[in-house]
């Protein structure tokens, strides 16, 4: 199983230079999850950056995987590898989701460089 960071539907979305990274776990939505804080994230970026039917089309292509919704379980999971990794609040969903469904999560987001579970590439540039 396969979760994308909001960061990685971004990057993707607006074809960065790691779109490509990105490709391969978003194109087996049989083996993708997205936590809905995700589509969250991404919807609001794509929202300010393109408008409403550009953000509702991202919506809908992450909707093709199977949405991992936040329950009370998720959410104490999230406090707790959150806390112990120092993640903020929506990292720790993402993460919790990954761990919780011995998922990899794919990211170019730099609070998941060394994680256990994690397929972290650098954004082109970063320092």
């Amino acid at each position: 199983m396969n979760v994308v960071d909001s960061s990685g539907w971004i990057e993707f979305f607006v074809d960065g230079p790691n779109a490509r990274f990105f490709a391969k776990p978003m194109k087996d939505v049989d083996s993708l999850l997205v936590p809905s804080v995700t589509i969250l994230e991404v919807y609001r970026y794509v929202l300010r950056k393109q408008g409403r039917e550009p953000a509702l089309q991202a919506a809908a292509a992450m909707r093709q995987g199977t949405v991992v919704d936040l329950d009370e379980h998720l959410a104490i999971e999230a406090a707790e590898l959150g806390a112990s990794n120092g993640l903020p609040l929506a990292d720790s969903i993402i993460y919790a989701s990954t761990v919780a469904n011995d998922a990899r999560l794919w990211t170019q987001d730099e609070d998941f460089e060394g994680l256990d579970s994690v397929e972290y590439r650098s954004k082109p540039g970063a320092l």
